[in-house]
């Protein structure tokens, strides 16, 4: 070998040819292109097939684990404590059970397992049917090498994976449907006798991708001609909230259908809401109202709830009639006093949750009352089912460049009047 000059070292082209270990540098193998987070489960009772896939295994570029078993009782019972996910290399012909039974009882013990079936030169037509039975994949034996091995058991992960997420999809879609139509169910349907009584409601959670929330209201009418109207709001945007605020609609109507008083109304909600809440710190605000045949007034019973709005033809007032506390917060203490509410021939009321006027309609501003009032005035003209849709729409349109309404919003229009009133 030629010297080098002094100061000078041989160049990288100059060791062509020349072992790695000669020139003191230690040899370091190239890692692995695949390094699984699974397992690789052989269940072969054969031992020079299983010394074969072992040595492929070795060859390939994955860098997994090996678990040998000699029958499917074995494999059952590794794949019982197995913590990590499994690809299991099957052979159909073992001791303790012949053909794609196999498949089957190992699905029964790892749903989540991948499967490749491991046939022999005339059983392809086996190989198909053990992946329309479950398996993933399947090699034929005598045309294994280390390269179509590691894809397989690749591919079958993968496969594994995908059809894991495609069956939790589905599941979650069944859920939500059902939900859907479940709380479809919840939502009330007005229970009026005189068609001369006009209820418009509208109706929106603020709980992503509900449709019912922890706000409710109902309207029944009882056999004397009585209108009953109610509306709530339980603290909170939950499911639990949701379904608190159903409890308390169902237990208000059925202590007016069996001709409760309005006080003795409130007091039972609250009794109801002390039962059944998940939490001291849950409360609900409730404003019920009663509107009396051939009279021209309603009686009118607030706890902690906000006021309410009075249309008298084209004019528009903010009427908040003296009330008492929210129900919860004091269990037993509270007092809830009924105001009457003069009403003029066509007048309607209009009762909300808070969630209509507490959207930001600024940086560091929100609509409140004020601007809410401002609205109901500025749509005053219109009849009554337009009027409730222009002021959840000013509510969400004022909120839509900074996140939108975020609380739960229920609005009732209420109030005596003609089809051709529509008030």
């Amino acid at each position: 070998m030629t010297e080098s000059p002094v100061g000078t070292s041989p160049s990288p082209g100059k060791l062509v040819g020349i072992p790695v270990q000669q020139i003191g540098i230690p040899h370091r193998p190239e890692p692995p292109l695949w390094n699984l987070d699974a397992t690789i489960l052989l269940v072969e009772d054969d031992a020079g097939d299983a010394l074969l896939v072992e040595e492929m295994l070795t060859d390939s570029e994955l860098d997994s684990a090996l678990t040998w078993c000699k029958t499917l009782a074995e494999a059952r019972a590794f794949l019982g404590t197995a913590t990590t996910p499994v690809c299991v290399l099957l052979d159909l012909h073992l001791p303790d059970v012949h053909g794609l039974d196999a498949v089957r009882q190992i699905l029964e013990s790892d749903s989540d397992a991948a499967i490749v079936v491991l046939t022999g030169l005339e059983e392809s037509g086996t190989g198909l049917r053990a992946v329309a039975g479950g398996a993933q994949d399947y090699l034929v034996k005598g045309r294994l090498d280390p390269e179509v091995l590691a894809r397989a058991i690749r591919y079958a992960l993968q496969r594994k994976e995908v059809e894991r997420a495609a069956a939790a999809l589905r599941d979650n879609r069944l859920i939500a449907q059902e939900n859907a139509r479940l709380e479809r169910g919840l939502l009330p349907v007005p229970l009026l006798r005189d068609d001369r009584f006009r209820a418009r409601a509208r109706y929106e959670p603020g709980r992503v991708h509900g449709l019912l929330s922890g706000d409710f209201y109902d309207v029944v009418q009882t056999s004397d001609g009585t209108v009953h109207a109610v509306i709530g709001d339980v603290s909170g945007h939950g499911a639990a909230e949701a379904a608190l605020g159903v409890c308390l609609r169902v237990a208000w109507r059925t202590a007016v259908l069996c001709g409760t008083s309005h006080p003795e109304q409130i007091a039972l909600l609250e009794e109801i809401l002390v039962a059944e809440r998940s939490d001291s710190h849950v409360f609900a605000t409730v404003t019920s109202l009663a509107f009396p045949p051939g009279q021209r007034h309603a009686q009118v019973l607030r706890a902690g709830h906000p006021g309410l709005l009075l249309r008298e033809g084209t004019d528009v007032t903010w009427v908040e009639p003296e009330g008492g506390m929210a129900l919860g917060l004091l269990p037993g203490a509270g007092r809830w006093p009924t105001v009457d509410i003069p009403l003029t021939p066509g007048a309607g009321l209009v009762l909300f949750t808070d969630g209509l006027f507490e959207g930001r309609d600024g940086p560091d501003s929100r609509l409140g009352e004020e601007g809410l009032l401002a609205m109901a005035r500025a749509n005053g003209h219109l009849p009554a089912r337009a009027f409730v849709d222009a002021l959840v729409a000013g509510a969400a349109e004022g909120a839509a460049p900074y996140g939108g309404l975020a609380d739960d919003v229920a609005v009732l229009h209420l109030g005596w009047g003609s089809e051709s009133d529509e008030r």
